[in-house]
């Protein structure tokens, strides 16, 4: 069964890369001109419907998505979410799926250029990009991204392992952007998820994918940013997000 799956994933997986890099190309050109013509309300629905269908190329695998969420997290104020990190398909469902809320991510400045629709925006988007070597510089662009945050009502999506898990095991959390952030959003709520099964995508490397796969995102309990120890209520969240990691 195992070899039978792996043979279906060769052309399954030319379609989902035909379709995934047809989307980047037309969602380039939809986001160039609702951005430029619509500013931010416009650009943010085109990388929202870009993303869905980010989902339904995903579908072509096999994949199936799973968004376990029993709160009803606020819209007046921001949130933080705080995830592991599986692979780069982590994020579509997390758009997507929490769209209203308008999530920001944290990621690193190589991927702000070369990649049609995703690099623009990144860039445009609202989005934090931080080079990694210069930690000091880092942590000063967070602090303004918090301050951006908290001016519009938007909010942040961390990924605190820095780098993806290759095979699902969490990594050490790194934790002082997670902290700044908290210091400097006090008002936001910080949602902790638990996202599972996404590195199956890449378990035979970027060809084929892998197919079949239930992609799995339990949102937990959310807790306030407002705390005289952040460095505890980091290790708290990291705890609620690494003990569904299956």
């Amino acid at each position: 069964m195992k070899t039978f799956k792996k043979i279906l994933s060769y052309p399954l997986s030319v379609v989902f890369y035909t379709l995934f890099f047809l989307n980047l190309l037309v969602f380039h050109l939809i986001q160039w001109l609702c951005f430029n013509l619509g500013r931010y309300q416009a650009h943010k629905k085109s990388v929202d419907i870009f993303n869905f269908f980010l989902l339904r190329c995903l579908n072509v695998l096999g994949t199936r998505f799973s968004i376990e969420n029993k709160y009803n997290l606020p819209t007046d104020r921001p949130c933080i979410f705080v995830a592991n990190h599986q692979g780069m398909y982590d994020i579509p469902p997390i758009i997507w799926h929490f769209r209203k809320h308008h999530p920001k991510f944290v990621s690193k400045k190589e991927l702000g250029h070369g990649i049609p629709s995703i690099s623009y925006n990144l860039r445009h988007g609202g989005n934090l990009l931080i080079d990694r070597k210069n930690g000091r510089e880092a942590l000063v662009k967070m602090s303004k991204f918090a301050d951006y945050l908290n001016q519009n009502n938007r909010s942040a999506v961390i990924f605190p392992e820095g780098t993806r898990s290759r095979t699902g095991a969490p990594k050490k959390f790194a934790v002082q952007g997670l902290q700044l952030l908290i210091k400097k959003m006090p008002e936001a709520v910080i949602v902790p998820i638990t996202i599972n099964n996404s590195w199956k995508l890449f378990r035979y490397g970027s060809f084929p994918m892998g197919i079949g796969v239930h992609l799995k995102l339990k949102v937990h309990e959310p807790v306030s940013a407002k705390s005289d120890t952040p460095d505890a209520l980091v290790a708290q969240v990291e705890r609620s997000i690494t003990a569904d990691i299956i």
